[in-house]
């Protein structure tokens, strides 16, 4: 399994970030990608320092944004996911904060609205997005299962070893992570620890430009990166051999062997 991790950057004109993700399906394709992943909310860079908040950018996953990213994935022949802004049927001036998950055959497989949301440092995410519920499910696909989750939910364990319990493969993680003090320190460690402690690989597609650190990143079930990129736009390969699961498996066994009935039943 190859993947294409696009590191962006991205602006408020969705246009011209649709143009250029069209771009970067290509430029992906052309070097025998199976995957493409783009970063969280690429769709366009609505945030309270842009003035433009999410509601008004935001489209149906039937809209021109996915639509145009779903005949790209059958054009190329390519998985491709990318994270927009979901519109709303409620009137709380809110949108969702949603990744959807395209197939080489140009249909929808999956979207998934982010549910924990970062109201952290200083940050409160919550004001402009509504909180999803969807259930975290992994994604069948002929490379095997694939799970997702978004950005600031690398920092919750527990998501990522719900699809450890369900025997993903892999685990996709679209990020704006942004820059600050310990920040990229934060990332790149909790990409490894969730590679590590559920024995699978994981890639973290990132953000640049000002105020995102970059260092988008695949590692590999034992912790190790096997590719990464700096703090500018470009495209980062990675090939994931899925038998180097089964061996790290074999060697490491702490998912099979961890011991629910010693857990409080939520945490289960």
């Amino acid at each position: 399994m190859r993947i294409a991790l696009a590191q962006l950057s991205t602006s408020i004109d969705k246009a011209a970030n649709l143009k250029k993700a069209i771009q970067y399906i290509g430029k992906a394709k052309g070097l025998g990608a199976d995957f493409v992943v783009l970063p969280e909310y690429y769709m366009a860079l609505a945030t309270p320092k842009t003035g433009v908040l999410p509601a008004e950018v935001a489209e149906p996953l039937d809209g021109p944004f996915v639509s145009a990213l779903k005949e790209a994935a059958q054009v190329n022949e390519i998985y491709v996911v990318c994270g927009m802004f979901e519109s709303s049927t409620n009137d709380d001036g809110r949108a969702y904060n949603t990744t959807v998950f395209i197939d080489r055959s140009g249909q929808l497989l999956h979207s998934y609205q982010k549910t924990h949301l970062y109201d952290a440092f200083s940050y409160k995410e919550s004001d402009t997005i509504i909180p999803g519920d969807n259930q975290y499910k992994v994604v069948e696909t002929e490379f095997g299962k694939i799970g997702l989750m978004v950005c600031y939910e690398l920092r919750f364990p527990e998501i990522a070893r719900q699809f450890a319990l369900q025997e993903a493969d892999v685990l996709l993680v679209p990020a704006g992570w942004i820059a600050g003090p310990m920040k990229e320190d934060h990332w790149q460690t909790l990409i490894r620890a969730r590679a590590i402690e559920n024995t699978m690989f994981v890639c973290g597609a990132n953000l640049v430009g000002e105020n995102f650190t970059g260092r988008s990143m695949v590692v590999d079930p034992m912790g190790v990166i096997i590719a990464s990129g700096g703090e500018e736009e470009t495209i980062i390969m990675a090939d994931m051999n899925l038998e180097r699961i089964l061996r790290v498996r074999e060697k490491l066994p702490s998912v099979r062997n961890r011991k629910p009935e010693f857990y409080r039943e939520g945490e289960r």
